[in-house]
């Protein structure tokens, strides 16, 4: 699976190091929406190429964004963080919606970078 997040933003840069540590099966594997393999699978899905508000999960030939994508990372990492499923049952519109405030506030709350983050030589592997 593949995920798409902010390469510039703090909170999505801590949210992509919080998923590696508990990957244990390296099922997931990351691409900056702004970087070259981003944009490239963003085209290829029809999706916005300069609007980075959500985060985008490939999975086969599907994709899941927003609140989808977040509750779908954590079922797949399995153990304790597959409970986060249950929230399922909430309509979309409302997880989207809280999703969306966090997201439309995340630089003021967690601040951003002037680039995108350099992952650690022992994550380089799991990078697009």
């Amino acid at each position: 699976m593949l995920l798409l997040f902010d390469g510039v933003c703090n909170l999505c840069n801590g949210a992509v190091q919080w998923i590696i540590v508990r990957d244990k099966k390296a099922i997931f594997q990351f691409a900056a929406l702004q970087s070259d393999a981003g944009q490239r699978a963003l085209n290829h899905l029809g999706l916005p190429t300069q609007t980075f508000n959500s985060i985008v999960l490939i999975k086969g030939d599907r994709y899941l964004i927003r609140s989808d994508a977040a509750l779908e990372i954590a079922v797949q990492l399995g153990g304790f963080w597959q409970l986060a499923g249950i929230f399922k049952i909430v309509p979309r519109f409302i997880r989207d919606a809280v999703y969306d405030f966090i997201a439309n506030n995340r630089y003021r709350w967690f601040g951003k970078q002037e680039q995108c983050m350099l992952p650690r030589a022992e994550w380089k592997g799991r990078f697009l």
